[in-house]
C-alpha cells in the first residue's frame, strides 16, 4: 500500500467544476488501488465542543475541508508510488470530464 501512519501528508484542494470529481469520489478510487488517502481534518470551529465558542474567519478552513483531500507524502515515497497517485487522480479527471489536460491546473496545494 502507498501511505500509511508513517508517511508525510500532503494535501490538495480540488475544484469539484472543473475536475469533474469531488474528493471521496477521489479517495474511493485511491482506496480501489490499495492508496491510502483521508479527507482534510474538520476545522477546531467546526468541532462539536467548540460549536458555542466565538470564531474568526475560517472560511479557508471550511473550503479546504469540504474540497480537500490528504494523499501519502514524504521523502519514503517512491517515484513508482508518487506516480501512481498522480495516475489515479488523472485517471479520474478524465474518467468524469473526458479530457486530459494536465490535473495540476486543476488542483491546488492547500495551505
Amino acid at each position: 500500500a502507498t501511505g500509511g501512519a508513517g508517511a508525510g501528508v500532503g494535501r490538495m484542494v480540488i475544484d469539484r467544476a472543473r475536475f469533474g470529481a469531488d474528493p471521496e469520489t477521489i479517495r474511493l478510487a485511491l482506496a480501489a488501488e490499495q492508496i491510502e488517502a483521508r479527507a482534510v481534518w474538520k476545522p477546531m470551529h467546526q468541532q462539536p465542543v467548540f460549536r458555542r465558542e466565538d470564531a474568526i474567519g475560517g472560511d479557508v478552513a471550511d473550503t479546504c475541508f469540504a474540497n480537500g483531500l490528504c494523499l501519502p507524502s514524504g521523502s519514503s515515497l517512491s517515484p513508482a508510488q508518487q506516480q501512481r497517485v498522480i495516475d489515479v487522480v488523472r485517471r479520474m479527471h478524465h474518467a468524469h470530464t473526458g479530457s486530459a489536460v494536465d490535473v495540476s491546473e486543476l488542483v491546488h496545494a492547500a495551505p
